[in-house]
């Protein structure tokens, strides 16, 4: 079901030549990015789908493009990786998504570049303020910034006698910053929705995940039930705030998670959904992906 296979799949189907390499196949020699790249094949769905070949070491000048698809934790390594990766894009090499923009648009902090979008939320270490949030809107969720899948995810309601542990697990006792939201009911009904962005423009369809009866979670990886529908309005004014400035950005595969109507982050790591979507509504989201990846290559 993983969508970097499904972007492998119609890369080939477009006479593409695809290669893998991890991060300890990357490294930078004299300013130069250099990897030990393996040819890697899709040839059936299920446990053996694929075929690699014997590796080969190049720099990356002369790729077309690198899609980054490293999931979170969003920590150091990370960080560095995009640095060295950014020396391939001095050169003239594509990547997907722009380094710049890996850095800089945590998935969860980025949210506050449109507040309009988003529901109450708050960004802090001090967890009197964690605290304040909560009485004021009565429950929340609390959440770290640096993980994905549903990871260390916290609903609060106020009088919660756990609520000042769960402020110093994701503090670190108020040295790491976290998140506190306004929790947003409306996920039991319509559920966290995945909204996909390829080159600024949003998917037709979202894929509403739903939380399980004992969980409070809407992520598939939590044990989630997606389930695709078609934007409204409210998601479509969503994706003309945000759509464009990832476009400019060079982020070309976004998700966007709403509730309620409300952004409640903005994926650009490794966005997740489109076997989903392919397989209820029949989008071909990779092949969308790849159109784009080979359209700006072709124009630079």
């Amino acid at each position: 079901k993983d969508s970097t296979i499904a972007m492998l799949s119609a890369a080939a189907q477009r006479g593409c030549d695809t290669w893998y390499f991890g991060q300890a196949d990357l490294w930078v020699r004299d300013g130069r990015a250099i990897a030990r790249l393996r040819p890697i094949e899709v040839i059936a769905e299920g446990k053996h789908w694929h075929r690699t070949g014997d590796p080969v070491v190049r720099p990356l000048a002369g790729i077309d493009a690198v899609l980054m698809r490293k999931d979170p934790p969003f920590d150091t390594e990370y960080v560095y990786t995009t640095y060295l990766l950014e020396r391939a894009e001095a050169e003239g090499v594509l990547v997907v998504n722009r380094p710049q923009g890996l850095r800089d648009m945590n998935e969860k902090v980025y949210t506050a570049w449109f507040p309009d979008c988003c529901a109450p939320t708050l960004i802090t270490r001090d967890m009197d303020r964690m605290q304040a949030f909560l009485a004021e809107h009565g429950r929340a969720v609390c959440k770290p910034l640096h993980s994905m899948g549903g990871s260390s995810i916290f609903v609060l309601e106020q009088g919660d006698m756990n609520a000042r542990v769960v402020f110093e697990t994701l503090t670190g006792y108020g040295q790491h910053y976290a998140m506190v939201q306004r929790y947003l009911p409306e996920i039991t009904v319509s559920g966290d929705a995945r909204i996909l962005l390829v080159d600024g423009e949003p998917m037709p369809h979202a894929l509403a995940r739903m939380p399980g009866r004992t969980d409070h979670r809407g992520n598939l990886a939590a044990g989630a039930t997606g389930v695709a529908r078609e934007l409204d309005d409210r998601d479509r004014w969503l994706c003309s705030r945000i759509g464009p400035v990832m476009r400019e950005r060079g982020m070309l595969f976004v998700g966007l998670d709403v509730i309620g109507g409300f952004v409640t982050e903005i994926n650009v790591t490794s966005p997740t959904g489109i076997r989903e979507l392919q397989a209820q509504r029949g989008h071909d989201i990779a092949g969308q992906l790849v159109d784009a990846v080979l359209g700006r290559v072709t124009r630079k």
